[in-house]
């Protein structure tokens, strides 16, 4: 397979994601946007649940998007790095799903320094962790996955 081909089925998507993920970033009102969208619903299916509640619940949510996101990352870096194929013979690599996991570390990073300068944003180390968490529950996730599947 040509480097070229290579990139545009590995690596490209991968860019693609960064890109997602650093307009989200860059999203100055992104707090307010989740809220007046969670807020309002919430507001609707529980009608006495107090403000303080509701804040807690879209927190949540916004740290579990931190989570999903970048768990999606560390499967694409997996992807990238494995270029698997069917009915793949090759075992389990843990190099492989720790180069992924570091991937995820650095963007990460890059996206929390990024957000330092985002009018209204900060960086958040604790996000740093949070992400990191999200890329390890997705890789731990397709390691379950390909077990169970090996059973099958």
């Amino acid at each position: 397979m040509s480097k070229l081909r290579v990139f545009l089925k590995y690596w490209l998507v991968i860019l693609l994601w960064f890109g997602l993920i650093f307009a989200a970033s860059s999203d100055e009102n992104s707090a307010r946007r989740s809220s007046s969208i969670i807020g309002p619903l919430l507001h609707w299916l529980f009608p006495n649940m107090p403000e303080e509640t509701v804040d807690h619940v879209v927190l949540f949510a916004r740290k579990c998007a931190h989570l999903t996101v970048f768990g999606i990352l560390a499967l694409l870096y997996w992807r990238a790095l494995r270029k698997p194929v069917k009915r793949d013979p090759r075992p389990w690599s843990w190099v492989e799903v720790r180069n992924a996991l570091i991937g995820v570390v650095i963007y990460a990073t890059t996206d929390e320094l990024h957000q330092a300068f985002v009018p209204n944003r900060q960086g958040s180390a604790m996000d740093v962790l949070i992400d990191t968490t999200g890329g390890a529950l997705g890789l731990i996730g397709l390691w379950t996955f390909g077990r169970w599947r090996k059973r099958w």
